[in-house]
């Protein structure tokens, strides 16, 4: 297995490539599904639409860096397309908190994931990657200051709530740098 400047594999990149890629279409299609749920009227509905926009940015460049780089995508990519869609529109539904609670549950997962990622590329020579995750890193910590700002932590079952979502996150990312 080729190996980059000091020791990262050329899986271990495309490992990261691939699961970035699969959480982004995942947070793209929880906003599709609380969007699809809450309309454009109810609480939260723009500073939703303005974080499904970033997700969609992120998304793109991603893909781009899949077709560049040639790495294969998750093969769960359509699981993700439902799972996805259902737990936006299910945390939708139980009201713009619980909504809310969903993204600062996702973003605690994804700040974690994406620092371990910064760390293990810190010697490595790939500005092209490490700019893209320290930039999107920004972006989804201000997704999540946004939804505790707007009441997250006072859905009904926060701690269960969050909890549950996290877990599913850090299941989602094991399964995505795989398969």
């Amino acid at each position: 297995m080729a190996e980059t400047k000091l020791g990262q594999t050329r899986a271990d990149i495309a490992s990261m490539i691939r699961v970035n890629q699969a959480g982004e279409y995942g947070a793209a299609q929880i906003y599709k599904g609380q969007l699809a749920v809450m309309g454009d009227d109810a609480p939260h509905s723009s500073a939703i639409r303005h974080m499904a926009e970033q997700e969609q940015r992120h998304l793109d460049a991603f893909d781009q860096m899949i077709a560049d780089r040639e790495v294969r995508p998750t093969a769960l990519q359509p699981f993700w397309k439902i799972a996805g869609y259902a737990l936006g529109a299910t945390t939708a539904a139980l009201g713009p908190r619980a909504a809310m609670a969903c993204t600062a549950a996702v973003e605690t997962e994804i700040d974690h994931h994406y620092g371990e990622q910064l760390d293990a590329l810190e010697s490595e020579d790939d500005p092209e990657l490490i700019r893209m995750i320290a930039e999107f890193r920004e972006e989804e910590l201000e997704h999540k200051a946004t939804a505790i700002a707007s009441g997250a932590e006072d859905a009904p079952g926060y701690p269960v709530l969050s909890a549950a979502i996290r877990l599913g996150c850090r299941v989602a990312i094991g399964l995505s740098k795989r398969i």
